[in-house]
């Protein structure tokens, strides 16, 4: 392995797993089912509605309605269509794929028998007594009374998918492969109930963190919480999880299990997946960053940004560890016509690969070899496909040697594959289209082969990306932006096919970031410790560490970076959506 990055040897950096923005006051937050039922009745309403995400336990819900101690509980999951109904309905948007589906554009009440919808709306009108409706759809029943949303996090959502603890909506197929309810949930059940609320922002009470021990706080300080947020850096809760390639860096830097065998991902800044703790006090509670974006879109991402993207977060960050682990699955992403054609999205994975940390061995493969002959290629990888024989990927894809902060530009429809390196990958955020064409004959954790599509990657592959391209046009295209006391600016890409620039900045001393009209991710890629502050002092100086992947929104303004000691050399690397001409 190489030698680990001179501040890290011999101990852990100080990498927070565990980032929060401020909340409130401590008291603000109850916790415990008595608090919490004690907290919903001094409200003195009669009617309670528990709107539910999918992944929300429902002896949770049930254990509420009954402290509740109502004269009538109602379970919203009566009103579903019979099963086979919503098995016609998502259908076609599940597809027979074992990974794609197309995003649904169903909503909530598309699940829901309207007849048996109106008989739990009397029930509700007619009840002598407090009445509890509870689950997802819930609010379909009625808007009356106080309206709370059980949450839980995308991340704690797909750990209990994985140990089997739900269906997926309106289904009885708890038993069914994971793959299976995941990508379903995936592809409609995470969809529908995301639609229904954003819907029901404005009309909510409080707001029920159920990752862990039940949690609650009101929907007003949640809305402070998040308007806080959108005006300040902050950095969202990252996650990290074995792979079939997985390796050894993160468990060391990032103060990981040492028991499991290792560490192939981290979504470092995933909003889509990732959450924001708020602290009130010593307490924390659990949402999906999504709230902050649907909620601040404009503040967060910059009107031209948001103009362009909506509510979407475009741009992430997550780490690849192949660090004494083995290779990334040799891939490619679909161009952006043949992302809409076939799954209806905007835009595609355009992506690249910064390197924090490289073995002696580390390379990473990139473009079709000059002069390749595609058929034979594709005829092999079928062949492999079929496990009919081994696919000889460097007889056709070219592998390059790489090194610390080497930077790989990665423009959908090119080949490309990391082994022996530990990647920061700098993307767009369009959910989770990948086309696997060669996965080095292992099978998945699962013990299961891995699917890999070849037909579709057939279909994208940009042929002419071969070894000259890739040298003159995808490696290491860096070129000094401006420099002044103490720091320097480079540019180090993308790939002009892609919407996100990025920049790298080397300081000393203090040294000027942002200024792009948009959102800004940036990682710490070099040094301990840096501080990030406000010239006009819009927010409070925030501290970053070593690998923290961190997000100043537009309407935080420019900013500025420091080292936290004197003289130390850090860097960082900046993303941003290309605004200007």
């Amino acid at each position: 392995m190489s030698e680990t990055p001179v501040h890290l040897r011999n101990r852990r950096s100080n990498y927070d797993r565990f980032p929060s923005v401020p909340g409130g006051d401590e008291n603000e937050c109850t916790i415990g089912w008595p608090a919490i039922c004690d907290r919903l009745t001094q409200t003195g309403a009669r009617i309670f509605v528990i709107e539910a995400s999918p992944g929300v336990h429902a002896r949770n819900l049930e254990e509420l309605a009954r402290s509740l101690s109502p004269a009538a509980a109602i379970d919203v999951a009566e009103a579903l269509k019979p099963e086979s109904d919503i098995d016609a309905l998502v259908a076609a948007d599940v597809t027979d794929d074992p990974v794609f589906g197309k995003l649904t554009h169903l909503r909530l009440d598309d699940f829901f028998d309207e007849t048996k919808l109106k008989e739990l709306q009397r029930s509700v009108e007619t009840a002598a007594g407090r009445v509890v409706v509870y689950g997802a759809g819930a609010s379909l029943v009625s808007m009356q009374g106080v309206l709370v949303y059980a949450d839980v996090s995308r991340w704690e959502t797909t750990l209990r998918l994985r140990r089997g603890e739900f269906a997926n909506l309106g289904a009885s197929n708890a038993g069914d492969s994971v793959r299976a309810r995941y990508k379903r949930a995936w592809f409609v059940d995470w969809r529908v109930a995301d639609r229904r609320k954003k819907d029901l922002f404005d009309d909510m009470d409080f707001v029920l963190d159920l990752n862990d021990d039940p949690k609650m706080i009101s929907a007003d300080a949640m809305q402070r919480a998040l308007a806080a947020a959108a005006r300040r850096p902050f950095r969202l809760v990252p996650y990290f999880d074995p792979a079939p390639w997985g390796g050894q860096w993160m468990k060391k830097v990032c103060g990981l299990d040492e028991s499991v065998d290792n560490f192939g991902w981290c979504f470092d800044c995933v909003p889509e997946e990732n959450s924001l703790l708020l602290a009130f006090g010593e307490k924390r509670f659990e949402i999906p960053s999504m709230n902050l974006i649907w909620r601040h879109a404009e503040e967060v991402l910059g009107e031209a940004v948001y103009g362009r993207f909506g509510d979407e977060f475009p741009i992430r960050f997550d780490f690849l560890d192949t660090v004494e682990g083995s290779n990334l699955s040799l891939q490619v992403h679909p161009l952006t016509e043949y992302a809409h054609d076939q799954f209806g999205l905007h835009y595609t994975q355009d992506e690249s690969y910064y390197l924090l940390d490289a073995e002696p061995d580390a390379s990473v493969y990139l473009g079709v070899k000059q002069g390749v002959d595609r058929e034979a290629m594709l005829r092999d990888l079928r062949d492999a496909e079929l496990g009919e024989s081994s696919f000889d990927a460097e007889k056709y894809v070219n592998r390059f040697p790489a090194k610390r902060h080497d930077h790989f530009l990665i423009p959908a429809g090119t080949i490309h594959c990391s082994s022996r390196c530990m990647v920061l990958e700098i993307s767009a955020t369009p959910y989770i289209f990948t086309f696997k064409l060669w996965d080095w004959d292992r099978p998945g954790l699962d013990g299961l082969p891995r699917p890999v599509h070849v037909d579709h990657g057939a279909n994208v592959i940009r042929w002419e990306r071969d070894t000259a391209y890739a040298q003159q046009r995808l490696i290491n295209q860096v070129t000094k932006i401006a420099e002044g006391d103490g720091w320097l600016e480079e540019r180090t890409g993308l790939h002009e096919a892609e919407f996100i620039e990025t920049r790298r900045r080397w300081f000393t001393k203090t040294a000027p970031h942002g200024g792009h009209g948009g959102v800004s991710v940036l990682n710490l890629v070099e040094g301990e410790e840096a501080i990030v502050e406000s010239p006009r002092g819009s927010f409070e100086p925030f501290v970053v560490h070593y690998a923290e992947t961190f997000v100043v929104p537009a309407a935080a303004g420019t900013f500025t970076m420091r080292p936290a000691a004197d003289g130390v050399r850090c860097g960082t690397v900046e993303a941003f959506v290309r605004t200007k001409a």
